[in-house]
């Protein structure tokens, strides 16, 4: 392979990630975080490949809450990549660093998920020699930082009841919430919590990714024993998105092990999903079994009363500037979607006001968070998808999940597959189950073929323009 079809090829699968990942953690964030980065040189003797930012500041940002999400993603991508470094370009001129406002500025956003799903992953590895003093717990998320109501009261009081002193009644605690409802603040603030109570207790917070990564990679070395001793010598283990250990078989059958053994010694666990345990598909139901066993503590969607609530409480950083009454009401009445984006959207106008001298009102609300506010009008699922293009190319919606490959099915179900790509968040191999079990590779063909189609072809582009006006209507 030249050097290059090389570059075309890394830049293309660059392409899949970078959207994926718009899809997983919004428009606000990708932007300022993920669309600057560059690809780089990819070593093939060591399997490296470089990821370069414009400035060291934003390096060490996307490093310490990206590094795990884009490692995996690169591996996924492609086997041969074994290791993301994430730099400034050595060419590059270092710009000076410029940070807007305390921890809650911009991508620290949410008052209830202040951490990112993806920040915050722990503090050394579990393959390392020894942890470091930090167990990877954002100080700014406690308990006294979140804001309750009544459809989080529950699982703020199971948080706290984790966090005591005395041994708690329920252990495993499950924490089930959508993204930037606050489940990842609970786990943060369970972990300061108990520290407080238990100054020398060992403590381990991490993703699901990251425990996969840590275990692939004791499993490479040849150093499962101490990968298990180390694990299972914490007295507080939180694994925060559980839903990503989804068809680890190995991965799975060692956390099932370890929480037998700390449930055994009487520890504490805390975990947290976007989804119930019982929806948690691809997971054995011994491991299903265990993370049911103790409180599976549901946080809904913030209500209307919850998210004033939020604005009010985050209000008082900003003193003294005023926010109009008229503008609170309506981020709260209209970013309904989830916490973070609640949160991060006043920020962004806060911040635009101050660095532009302007006035907070509801003209330069509407202006300024436009694609917050459209991202919050309606949610789209992949149902919804598959019955708008069978109903359009009328076809049968069985199709979308037989094994026909005629021409007649198989072009409106790769277009189904390129819409829930581009219309919904959910991965390639979340999107392929929904396909009748497909695998991950044939939904990435089906993508690049309707988006190659889309650029030569004026009746498909057509179409998708049609289903697409259709969908978001």
């Amino acid at each position: 392979m030249t050097e290059d079809q090389e570059a075309l090829d890394l830049a293309a699968d660059w392409a899949d990630i970078s959207q994926g990942l718009r899809k997983d953690l919004g428009h606000q964030l990708h932007s300022q975080w993920i669309k600057p980065i560059q690809l780089g040189s990819f070593c093939k003797d060591t399997g490296t490949l470089n990821l370069f930012l414009p400035t060291e500041f934003s390096a060490n940002w996307v490093a310490d809450r990206f590094a795990d999400r884009l490692s995996l993603a690169w591996k996924i991508a492609r086997s041969e990549v074994r290791q993301v470094r994430i730099g400034v370009h050595p060419g590059r001129r270092q710009l000076p660093e410029v940070s807007l406002g305390g921890p809650d500025s911009f991508g620290r956003g949410a008052a209830n998920d202040g951490a990112e799903r993806f920040g915050a992953m722990g503090a050394g590895t579990i393959g390392d020699a020894g942890f470091t003093a930090s167990v990877g717990l954002d100080p700014s998320l406690t308990f006294a930082a979140f804001v309750t109501g009544t459809t989080n009261v529950l699982a703020f009081n199971a948080a706290e009841r984790m966090a005591k002193v005395e041994q708690p009644q329920f252990s495993p605690l499950y924490l089930k919430a959508a993204t930037g409802q606050g489940k990842t603040h609970l786990m943060h603030a369970i972990g300061h919590a108990y520290l407080a109570a238990h100054p020398r207790a060992r403590i381990f917070y991490c993703s699901a990714e990251r425990f996969m990564v840590e275990f692939v990679s004791a499993l490479r070395q040849n150093e499962m024993i101490e990968f298990k001793a180390r694990l299972r010598g914490f007295d507080l283990l939180l694994v925060d998105d559980i839903q990503f250990i989804i068809g680890k078989a190995s991965a799975q059958e060692e956390l099932l092990y370890t929480i037998d053994a700390l449930l055994a010694e009487g520890k504490r666990l805390v975990f947290a999903a976007d989804r119930a345990p019982q929806a948690l598909d691809g997971v054995e139901q011994r491991l299903l079994s265990r993370l049911s066993m103790g409180l599976v503590a549901d946080i809904q969607p913030a209500d209307i009363e919850l998210r004033r609530a939020i604005l009010e409480s985050k209000l008082t950083k900003f003193a003294p500037l005023e926010v109009p009454a008229d503008v609170i009401e309506f981020l709260a009445r209209t970013i309904n979607r989830n916490v973070r984006e609640l949160v991060g959207g006043l920020n962004k106008l806060i911040a635009y006001a101050q660095l532009t001298g302007q006035e907070v009102s509801l003209q330069l609300a509407e202006e300024q968070l436009t694609d917050i506010l459209s991202a919050n009008r309606k949610r789209i699922t992949i149902d919804e998808i598959q019955r708008t293009v069978c109903q359009f190319y009328r076809v049968d919606r069985s199709e979308m999940s037989s094994k026909r490959r005629a021409r007649a099915v198989v072009r409106p179900r790769q277009v189904a597959m390129y819409l829930a790509k581009v219309l919904t968040p959910r991965s390639y191999p979340e999107i392929g189950r929904k396909f009748g079990g497909r695998d991950h590779s044939t939904v990435i063909h089906a993508v690049r073929l309707i988006e190659d189609l889309r650029k030569r072809d004026a009746d498909m582009d057509g179409d998708v323009r049609s289903l697409l006006r259709q969908l978001e209507s």
